[in-house]
C-alpha cells in the first residue's frame, strides 16, 4: 500500500485517510443528527483507530460539530490535528453566505479558538473566497493570524488553479479542499499543482455522494467483489493509490460505516483494478 502518511505544510504528519465531521451534524449542515454521545462516541472510535486529521468548519451546525471535537477529544494527542475552516455564514439548511472581510475572518478564528479549546489552530482553512473583498486582503488577515500564532498553516477551500496559483504569490498554503473521486476528476489541474507544491488535497465528497452506486458501478462493483468489501473502501482505496497528496476525510454518523471507511487504508488494489478504476469516469 501506498505511505499513508502526508506532511501538512511540511512539518504537521498526519495519516492520510482522516474523518469529517459534517455527518455529525443534520441535513443541510443544520442541527445535530443524533444525540451529542453519539457524536461524541464515533469521533473517539476515529482516533482510537488510528485517525489523526479532524476535518471540520465552524458552519457545520452552526458551531456544533467544532464544539463535539472538543468535547470528545480535548485535551487533544499531540499526534491529533483538526482542521477547521470560517469565511461562510449559515443561517439555514443549506443556505449559506460568503463573509470574507478581514475583522470577519478574525471573529470567525477566535470563536473556533475558543470552541476547540486550543491556542492555535493546526490547519485553518478559507472556506470560500468573498468575491467582494480582494483576494490579498482576505489572505492577508489569515497571515496576520498566522504570524500572531493562532493558525499553523492556512489552506483554501474549492478554488481553481488560476486562484491558487494567484494565492501562493501571497501567502504559503498547505492544503486544498476541492471536490475529487472516482467519478469527478473536474479538478486535476489543481491537483497537479497540488503534487508540483507539495500542497495537501483533501477531496471532499470523496465517496461521490451515492453516485458510486450508480454510474461506474460495475467496475467499482468488480473490484469490491474480488476484495469482499464494498464500493466505499474501494472508492477511497483508490485515491489513496491515485495520489501521494489526496487525504480524504470522509464523515459518517455510524461506527460501522466508520470501520469499513478506514478498512480502504489496507487495500491494496492491483495494476489492473487501478486501470479498470481509473477509467471508470
Amino acid at each position: 500500500m501506498t505511505d499513508m502518511v502526508f506532511d501538512v505544510g511540511g512539518d504537521l504528519p498526519v495519516r492520510r485517510l482522516g474523518l469529517g465531521t459534517g455527518g455529525l451534524v443534520g441535513r443541510g449542515y443544520w442541527g445535530p443528527r443524533g444525540t451529542r454521545e453519539e457524536a461524541r462516541a464515533l469521533l473517539r472510535a476515529a482516533v482510537e483507530q488510528g485517525v489523526t486529521l479532524i476535518d471540520t468548519a465552524d458552519n457545520y451546525g452552526p458551531a456544533l460539530a467544532e464544539e463535539l471535537v472538543a468535547e470528545a477529544l480535548h485535551p487533544y494527542d499531540g499526534r491529533l490535528v483538526v482542521a477547521t475552516k470560517g469565511g461562510v455564514v449559515r443561517t439555514g439548511p443549506d443556505q449559506w453566505h460568503v463573509a470574507g472581510r478581514p475583522e470577519q475572518l478574525r471573529g470567525m478564528c477566535e470563536a473556533s479558538l475558543r470552541r476547540l479549546r486550543v491556542e492555535r489552530i493546526g490547519l485553518y482553512q478559507l472556506h470560500r473566497f468573498d468575491p467582494s473583498v480582494p483576494m490579498a486582503e482576505q489572505l492577508g488577515a489569515l497571515e496576520e493570524l498566522r504570524q500572531e500564532g493562532k493558525i499553523r498553516h492556512i489552506g483554501l477551500d474549492t478554488v481553481d488553479a488560476g486562484q491558487l496559483r494567484e494565492a501562493l504569490g501571497t501567502t504559503a498554503v498547505a492544503a486544498v479542499q476541492n471536490p475529487y473521486n472516482l467519478l469527478d476528476r473536474s479538478s486535476s489541474e489543481v491537483l497537479t499543482l497540488c503534487e508540483e507544491r507539495g500542497i495537501a488535497f483533501l477531496p471532499y465528497y470523496p465517496l461521490g455522494s451515492g453516485a458510486l452506486t450508480r454510474s461506474g458501478a460495475a467496475a467499482v462493483a468488480s473490484v469490491a467483489a474480488a476484495h469482499g468489501t464494498g464500493p466505499g473502501p474501494v472508492a477511497l482505496a483508490w485515491l489513496l493509490h491515485h495520489s501521494p497528496v489526496l487525504c480524504p476525510t470522509p464523515g459518517t454518523g455510524s461506527p460501522a460505516h466508520l470501520a469499513e471507511n478506514l478498512a480502504a487504508a489496507s487495500l491494496a488494489l492491483t495494476p489492473r483494478e487501478l486501470a479498470l478504476l481509473d477509467a471508470a469516469a
